[in-house]
């Protein structure tokens, strides 16, 4: 389960027979996995294993250093762990986690042939950091709660993300097609976002998102409706080593007339050099029948909801 910019990948080291019936990590109801990422602060529930689907919606994702099942870790043999390393290491560059922790020693041991200490380790993989946990296996009992504890702890406060909070327009022409634009790479087709950004230090949101409409679209003297959405969003951004928690504000604009958005031509801090920026009015219908990205994910939902019965009375949680 893993995904673009996350706070951290958890690396476990292979699938036991009862995650693999499951199949879903740390399936075992004896397994400490789930228990420890909630009381580390990493997620705000405790989760179940089968619901491991929204976990980058934290920030954190999981995945096995060795795919074969075992009944333990010890049936493993040094031929299951072969190409791990490779493995990880393409994660890291193509999808950038700020941090891999791996879930127990061996994990770590059987990836790059060497035997760790817990916590954080000299090597990394160009700008991800490697950090060791204990194992929340059942047959690492010797090692207290309290001790596997304070290590997902430790790791949760080294990975803590910056708070960031942000603005955004949901821009409806007259009828009713939305505002989104995109940066494209190479290797990456983008996410369809709508624009607005970060909220500068001394403005509120309102001011932001005039600022935001203004330097991106040289779109000025809209009425801004009411604030209709709101989202969280944790994410890695590499250039800075850091974690952004992005709580983001989304405000409708309607009756934008399309000839007064003019977008200027700016490179996203975020995508990369090279990357392309792409414009396009969308309608509801338009966006359910694409294959592309959006953020967030159920917008066709959300913005079909949003025409048909009004502003709501407080902004809703539309997720990532």
């Amino acid at each position: 389960m893993v995904a673009p910019g996350l706070r951290v990948l958890f690396c476990g080291i292979n699938p036991g027979r009862v995650s693999a019936a499951a199949r879903a990590h740390f399936a075992n109801p004896r397994n400490d996995f789930w228990r420890l990422l909630h009381a580390a602060g990493f997620t705000p529930r405790l989760l179940e294993p089968a619901e491991q689907s929204s976990l980058p919606d934290h920030g954190v994702g999981v995945t096995n250093a060795a795919h074969r099942t075992t009944p333990g870790s010890g049936d493993l043999r040094a031929a299951d762990f072969e190409g791990a390393a490779e493995r990880l290491e393409r994660i890291a560059v193509e999808l950038q986690p700020a941090w891999i922790g791996f879930v127990g020693k061996e994990a770590y041991r059987g990836a790059f042939r060497e035997r760790p200490e817990l916590g954080l380790q000299q090597r990394a993989v160009g700008d991800t950091r490697l950090f060791v946990l204990p194992s929340t296996s059942p047959a690492n009992a010797a090692v207290p709660w309290e001790e596997r504890l304070r290590w997902f702890a430790e790791l949760a406060r080294l990975s803590e993300p910056v708070p960031r909070p942000a603005v955004r327009a949901l821009l409806l022409d007259r009828d009713g097609r939305v505002f989104l634009h995109r940066f494209r790479t190479a290797g990456d087709d983008g996410v369809w976002v709508t624009p607005g950004g970060a909220v500068e230090e001394g403005e509120d949101e309102e001011q932001a998102l005039r600022r935001e409409l203004r330097e991106e679209l040289r779109l000025d003297g809209v009425e801004l409706g009411p604030w209709v959405w709101c989202r969280r969003h944790v994410w890695h951004w590499p250039a800075q080593r850091a974690v952004f928690d992005t709580r983001e504000l989304i405000a409708v604009v309607r009756d934008v007339d399309p000839a007064r958005v003019r977008p200027t031509a700016h490179d996203s801090l975020f995508a990369g050099p090279g990357a392309i920026e792409e414009h396009r009015w969308w309608s509801v219908d338009d966006i359910a029948a694409s294959g592309d990205v959006f953020a967030p994910r159920r917008l066709a939902e959300h913005l079909r909801r949003l025409l048909r019965d009004g502003p709501p009375p407080a902004p809703v949680d539309v997720g990532t």
